[in-house]
């Protein structure tokens, strides 16, 4: 099944309209009127574009006032990328293994006793520590829609927004049609 998400990433990304959008937004945001006017192509053929980039997680939007503005997810791009790789074996991912100890105090450090986060860590390997013991409360195989990932964070912090969008940067879920479903840990950036 997560061999299936990465081919679909890899194919949704192997067209060329979208792989010029992609190297567009990678000098910073811009709005689908500048994609567009860039490429020589209709607003309408921007934005169905767009949509599939967004649907694999590899651009976000904001909006700033009446003009959405698309922004590039590298982390995304990365991650899928070196997910051939950690599929195969291939690669050590030496920065982010931690041993039982470093769990423990990180854990200790970061929860208060209640189960709550207190804070998300800043030091990315403390982060994917904290974002290894959240998400172990999920089922793997099951679908999730985004309101229940949410729900299911709330608890833990008030910022679910901010860790449901880790959970897919740190690889540890993938997010597909607005639905998020566990990956394999072989797939998890930390070790």
């Amino acid at each position: 099944m997560q061999l299936d998400k990465i081919v679909h990433f890899h194919k949704t990304v192997g067209d060329k309209t979208r792989i010029q959008i992609i190297a567009l937004l990678k000098d910073g945001p811009l709005h689908g009127q500048a994609i567009a006017g860039k490429l020589g192509l209709t607003p309408p053929t921007i934005s169905y574009h767009l949509t599939k980039l967004k649907e694999i997680d590899v651009i976000f939007q904001r909006r700033d006032k009446n003009t959405i503005y698309f922004h590039l997810n590298e982390k995304t791009l990365v991650l899928m990328a070196e997910a051939i790789l950690r599929i195969g074996g291939e690669k050590e991912m030496d920065e982010f293994k931690v041993n039982d100890q470093e769990r423990y105090n990180v854990i200790q450090n970061f929860f208060a006793s209640d189960g709550t986060l207190i804070s998300i860590p800043a030091q990315r390997k403390k982060k994917l520590i904290v974002l290894e013991h959240l998400v172990r409360g999920l089922q793997k195989g099951k679908t999730y829609q985004e309101k229940e990932i949410n729900d299911y964070i709330k608890p833990f912090h008030e910022d679910f927004a901010t860790i449901r969008r880790e959970f897919v940067m740190g690889g540890f879920m993938t997010r597909q049609n607005g639905e998020y479903e566990l990956n394999p840990e072989s797939l998890w950036l930390i070790q």
